[in-house]
């Protein structure tokens, strides 16, 4: 029992990565209906912000971690402004196409200050954990864990109670009536892509505060939230928390059991898992756990 908890212990540390960057996509779907795949990269870019800041800079882990996210911010926030602010109108297919070139573009610089050594960001902690119960989870993991939380009751509040954030709900259900109401529609798309590229720079921190740091290969860690915002919903914030939480846990046990009970599925079986998990939700609900369901009038 105790090896079961501390794998679904050990799932929601890792869950709250992919929680912080399933919500960077639900934002920008939520606003723009349409799929960023940008996010891998504006992860490492946060992640290298605050490594900068943090090692070359001297500056304590929690101020450098705020002016990663400040920059990882305006990044996302240039980036609407230059490759998608003049594509408005075209297909939401096309959008989505451009924000792949988007992520190339920004991993190839990525990579080149990246080199062959993993950028390691210091927790203040360092390596220290906390056992408890029998069970053990890093004071790094904990940080993380509060950090999303607090991102989580933030975003909320943010939708229901401040007038950028219910312009935001409008732009979402009908660009063309936000515009006739008033609403800067072209504002609303880049305050949303500023909060992606924020909450990306907070899991990027947090990867890189990591044993393995960021290595050019860092960037497959946001593919997980693909199959975390599917499972809960594009334009859920609920539930982008939720199926983070899953995709993590559901991984973390697999990786725990699967070794022992089933080897003969190979030894990354554990990666292929929330793709699965993802598929049979697809089956039973196309439009995620918690996400709107869409009715097309003919």
């Amino acid at each position: 029992m105790t090896e079961f908890l501390q794998a679904v212990l050990n799932g929601v540390g890792q869950g709250a990565i992919y929680a912080l960057l399933a919500l960077g996509y639900v934002m920008i779907y939520k606003a723009t209906k349409v799929i960023s795949f940008a996010q891998p990269a504006l992860m490492i870019i946060g992640g290298l912000f605050t490594y900068h800041f943090t090692v070359e800079f001297g500056l304590p882990f929690w101020i450098g971690m705020l002016l990663g996210i400040v920059c990882g911010a305006l990044v996302g926030m240039l980036v609407e402004r230059v490759a998608l602010r003049p594509m408005v109108g075209k297909p939401v297919f096309t959008l989505a196409i451009i924000t792949i070139g988007i992520d190339i573009v920004l991993r190839i610089v990525a990579n080149r200050y990246i080199g062959a050594q993993p950028k390691i960001v210091t927790y203040p902690s360092g390596s220290e954990r906390l056992e408890l119960f029998g069970l053990s989870i890093s004071y790094q993991r904990i940080g993380l864990i509060a950090v999303t939380a607090l991102c989580v009751v933030g975003l909320v509040v943010f939708f229901r109670a401040t007038r950028t954030g219910l312009a935001m709900r409008a732009t979402a259900i009908d660009q063309e009536t936000a515009l006739a109401q008033g609403i800067r529609v072209g504002t609303i798309f880049a305050i949303a892509w500023g909060i992606a590229g924020g909450l990306a720079a907070i899991a990027g921190t947090f990867v890189a505060a990591g044993a393995a740091g960021i290595e050019q290969t860092s960037w497959t860690i946001a593919l997980k939230a693909l199959p975390a915002i599917i499972i809960g919903g594009l334009d859920s914030v609920q539930g982008a928390v939720i199926g983070g939480l899953a995709v993590g846990i559901v991984e973390a046990i697999t990786a725990t059991y699967q070794p022992e009970y089933a080897p003969w599925l190979g030894t990354n079986f554990a990666l292929v898992v929330p793709y699965a998990l993802m598929f049979v939700v697809l089956l039973v609900r196309p439009y995620g756990l918690y996400g709107t369901k869409e009715v097309e009038r003919v």
